[in-house]
């Protein structure tokens, strides 16, 4: 299965403990297609980031059961890579702080 750099990471994951990852360990954390592969990930990161990758992490998240009155819906499993990037290296799209729209 060959997926295409574009259609490899869906979205960044930001929480606190992710902010505290990326200054001490230099870890990005993306949402990424569940078929893709770590070197399918590690390739997209390195084509649209202009980045070194030492390391690929993954992990399949499940998803939350939610309830709106009395109806119960489940949101969908996603998986979830924490990318290590190699000593001087990092993605200017985490660095920034606010986006303007």
């Amino acid at each position: 299965m060959s997926l295409r750099p574009i259609d490899v990471i869906k979205g960044p994951v930001i929480t606190e403990k992710l902010d505290t990852a990326r200054e001490k360990h230099r870890q990005y954390a993306f949402i990424v297609d569940r078929r893709a592969t770590k070197n399918q990930i590690e390739n997209a990161v390195v084509t649209f980031f202009k980045v070194g990758v030492e390391k690929v992490n993954t992990s399949i998240m499940r998803g939350k059961t939610k309830r709106v009155g009395r109806s119960m819906g489940k949101r969908p499993n996603f998986k979830k890579a924490i990318v290590t990037l190699r000593e001087g290296d990092s993605i200017e799209l985490f660095e920034g702080g606010a986006v303007e729209a």
